[in-house]
């Protein structure tokens, strides 16, 4: 078996050529728990690659910042060697409905994810949408389809937010049933915020932080409070901003503490770069 090897734009990314079928669906794993319906990306995770992407012909991998290509690649190629000279599957014939946050399922929210429109823009969204939206940095997943709302509903990674509007126009060009295309992560049911703290750090951020953030064309939005824990993202000109960090550190975190004693920690869930979570707590 021979496998060639083609370099990206990003020097961190590095395609596999097997010369073989891979997958039927573009499909990117981040993780073990992703993986584990995928014997080949758990093969590669286990190999060093820190994200595996499946493609109709190719498989493209992300190595850690401190790794180097020479040294993984050996491993690398025996992983994808060793895969293909069993009858395990490469990975599931579908793309998985994105994992449901919050613990509330597609079901839960009368959503459909396997009927003839919910198809149609999976399609889409494998062939058109996620090819730019990872040009960007980020991905989109299909999480539901409400069909008596015409309403999509869809998670996002990284900076492929911005790009809502753009795949609302699409969508709703080519499936005349979508009336609206929604980021998933703002239906989910929070508690937290109905909680006298929620409305309290709520109360914070509107009165005295969002009104100076708003200058520099950010919003700092409050998503949940969970266990004295105010969970926030950066929104807007904060998004991916080099100074987010000290913003969190020096105002938010600050003005928040002060003013709800009861709340611990400041976390901030906003994915500034490579598709990480970078999280600031007090006192790390």
């Amino acid at each position: 078996m021979f496998i060639q090897t083609e370099e990206t734009p990003d020097p961190s990314v590095l395609k596999f050529l097997p010369g073989r079928k891979v997958s039927p669906r573009d499909v990117t794993f981040a993780n073990v728990a992703d993986a584990k319906d995928s014997p080949l990306a758990l093969r590669l995770l286990a190999a060093g690659a820190v994200r595996v992407e499946l493609g109709p012909d190719y498989i493209a991998l992300t190595k850690p910042a401190k790794g180097q290509w020479k040294t993984l690649k050996p491993g690398i190629l025996g992983a994808i060697m060793d895969h293909f000279t069993t009858s395990a599957p490469v990975a599931e014939e579908k793309p998985k409905a994105a994992a449901a946050p919050g613990g509330v399922s597609a079901d839960d929210m009368g959503l459909v994810t396997d009927d003839e429109i919910a198809e149609q823009i999976i399609d889409l969204l494998e062939n058109r949408i996620r090819p730019v939206a990872k040009d960007h940095g980020g991905d989109v997943v299909f999480f539901g389809f409400n069909p008596d709302r015409g309403r999509v509903h869809l998670t996002f990674e990284g900076a492929a937010s911005s790009l809502l509007g753009g795949i609302q126009t699409m969508l709703r060009h080519y499936v005349p049933e979508v009336k609206e295309v929604v980021n998933h992560a703002d239906w989910i049911p929070r508690p937290g915020l109905e909680s006298e703290e929620g409305i309290a750090v709520q109360a914070v951020l509107d009165e005295e932080i969002n009104p100076s953030v708003a200058s520099h064309g950010g919003k700092i939005r409050l998503l949940d409070v969970v266990d004295h824990t105010a969970f926030i993202r950066l929104e807007g000109g904060c998004h991916g901003c080099g100074m987010a960090d000290v913003t969190l550190k020096q105002g938010v975190e600050v003005a928040i503490l002060e003013k709800v004693p009861t709340i611990q920690a400041v976390l901030d869930t906003t994915d500034h770069a490579e598709g990480k979570n970078p999280y600031y707590q007090p006192g790390h």
